[in-house]
């Protein structure tokens, strides 16, 4: 079996993948001692999280693009397959985590959302042993958007609803981006775990 090339639409999901640890960096909280003894961190502890949102919405918005680049140059491989929503996976909960780290959001919004990833990704696993391969549903790419304007908003401080209401609008969001995501899950297990049964 010959090696897939790495071709632009897999280099543009690989790019997504590297920006992760750098959108980590940037939202860590560094100690004063630390910030004292370099200008780097002091850097970073004063513009790192205009920094990460900047990184987080480039990485998001990229999402389409890979997409986009292999169904137009017929660039579809399976790497992209797996390392496409792997990718959405793991920056979503890169910033959960962090936002968690920050005392953003309490930690079982983190716990729920983590958790429903891993259990459909639990799912696929067990259809790839047995020779079939689970597409992602609407419900699933609806919740991905959600949980992207959730996060953005919640790293935003409420910017900027902050000017309209005293409301925590972007808590809100976030709540109903936990609810949808709850929802896709059950969906998700639902029609699938019925055709891996089926298919018995």
């Amino acid at each position: 079996m010959g090696v897939e090339k790495v071709n632009l639409a897999n280099k543009i999901t690989i790019v997504r993948i590297l920006m992760i640890p750098l959108f980590m960096l940037a939202l860590q909280k560094y100690p004063a001692w630390l910030a004292d003894q370099s200008s780097f961190f002091t850097f970073l502890n004063q513009y790192g999280l205009y920094i990460g949102i900047s990184l987080f919405v480039i990485a998001s918005v990229t999402d389409k693009l890979d997409g986009y680049v292999a169904r137009k140059y017929n660039q579809i491989t399976n790497f992209g397959k797996l390392m496409d929503p792997l990718a959405d996976k793991l920056l979503v909960s890169a910033a959960l985590i962090m936002m968690v780290q920050n005392d953003m959001i309490p930690s079982w919004i983190a716990i729920v959302i983590i958790g429903r990833e891993v259990m459909v990704s639990g799912l696929r696993i067990l259809a790839a042993a047995k020779g079939l391969a689970l597409a992602a549903d609407k419900h699933g790419k609806i919740k991905l958007v959600m949980q992207v304007v959730a996060i953005t908003a919640v790293l935003l401080d409420n910017f900027p609803f902050a000017f309209l209401t005293k409301l925590p609008i972007d808590l809100y969001i976030m709540l109903f981006a936990v609810a949808i995501t709850i929802y896709s899950g059950y969906k998700y297990m639902k029609n699938n775990y019925l055709q891996l049964q089926l298919d018995q």
